[in-house]
């Protein structure tokens, strides 16, 4: 006798658009049912599986933790139940219609160094969610399989009803578990690791200012002293010796007066604090090798942080454009879109830009990255090549 099916009233998961509301059992045997009977039978083997994952890894890296093996090894235990979560969430896709977003992917490759990549991967609490799921699932395995397979030859009008049952639970575990992190955690894993890039970036900055302090206004201001001082003592026997070295003196003072103003141009160009992005990049296209023209559409200033990152943004962009493009013009346009700012920068060039390449492109991209903006790199071979930056407006 074959089994009575499904009246054609009833709503199927396939024809739903989220998948999770499935038709009421009945006795009766449709492609929903054959799915979640499929999936209650191969949890017997997923969960052997999962389970000897869980139980070996965590034991031997346990036992490896007083080495220097062990934090490492539960991490890439942590990343590998990723994977796990990942094939799980596909299986009740498939079988069950329970559509769970997949989780962010942990931010690895925004630069940190290696402790603090691995201490991110050590506290991802999907992976460890993931490694509780697939504990808890041996027992439930059994069960499910068991049930199931003695269903088939025992109870099978009632079936439909068991496996419904049995599969709803199946459905709450994969939610609540496999789910993606929250907005707040997701946010906070990504605030962290943009927190070490903009770190790394300042820290960068402060080295390099250092460094321009120490091998040019400072070595020229010594230099000075040094040249005074011999006049002074020339002053008396021979002042017309004396007079032309505080001549070259003077010359010295105003070379160090020009390096200090372009030191503290690369910290934050005064013209920007008065006048605003549209002056300040123009008197910075003014300075670049290849011919640049400057369009602002803004009616209003951003907040002054973002001026900053803007103007730096450019300015890098058109050293870029100065030592490789080869290009014999550029163009800079910067407008408001909604609550961002948008800028390109476009030159004629040969084209090939990648942040791979080192160009500063990818540094460039990770630190617009830690305030939630974003770079776009357009640079085919041959040119020309379009760099568009968009940053929260916060003005």
């Amino acid at each position: 006798m074959t089994a009575p099916s499904l009246s054609a009233g009833a709503v199927r998961a396939d024809d739903d658009d989220h998948g999770d509301r499935l038709p009421p059992a009945r006795f009766a045997y449709d492609a929903h049912t054959w799915k979640e009977i499929a999936h209650l039978l191969v949890n017997l083997p997923v969960a052997l599986f999962g389970f000897t994952y869980v139980v070996t890894v965590l034991f031997v890296s346990g036992m490896l933790t007083a080495t220097v093996v062990g934090f490492p090894l539960l991490a890439g235990t942590l990343l590998g139940a990723r994977q796990l979560g990942k094939a799980e969430r596909a299986r009740a896709r498939a079988l069950l219609g329970v559509r769970v977003e997949e989780p962010s992917p942990l931010p690895l490759g925004r630069g940190g160094g290696l402790l603090q990549r691995l201490w991110l991967a050590l506290k991802d609490p999907v992976g460890w969610r993931t490694l509780l799921y697939d504990f808890i699932r041996l027992p439930w395995g059994i069960l499910t399989f068991v049930t199931v397979l003695a269903s088939l030859f025992v109870l099978w009008p009632v079936l439909p009803f068991i496996a419904r049952g049995l599969a709803n639970v199946d459905r709450v575990m994969v939610r609540g578990l496999l789910s993606p992190s929250d907005e707040l955690e997701r946010r906070i894993s990504e605030l962290e690791s943009d927190r070490g890039v903009v770190v790394d970036t300042a820290a960068a900055d402060l080295r390099r200012i250092e460094r321009d302090l120490h091998d040019g206004a400072q070595a020229r201001l010594v230099a000075l002293a040094m040249d005074l001082g011999l006049a002074k003592e020339k002053l008396a026997e021979d002042p017309q010796a004396a007079a032309r070295m505080v001549e070259e003196a003077h010359g010295e003072v105003k070379t160090a007066l020009q390096e200090l103003r372009d030191l503290a141009r690369g910290i934050h160009p005064a013209v920007l604090t008065d006048r605003g992005l549209d002056a300040a990049l123009s008197a910075l296209a003014s300075r670049c090798t290849v011919p640049v023209r400057v369009e602002v559409g803004l009616t209003r200033r951003p907040a002054p942080a973002i001026e900053g990152i803007a103007y730096f943004t450019v300015s890098e962009l058109l050293q870029n454009i100065s030592k490789h493009s080869a290009a014999t013009a550029a163009t800079v346009d910067i407008w408001r879109t909604d609550d961002h700012l948008v800028l390109r920068v476009t030159d004629n060039g040969h084209g090939g830009a990648h942040p791979d390449h080192g160009t500063g492109l990818d540094g460039l991209a990770r630190r617009l990255d830690a305030i939630d903006g974003v770079l776009v790199v357009d640079s085919p071979p041959g040119g020309p090549t379009r760099v568009t930056a968009e940053l929260p407006w916060r003005g």
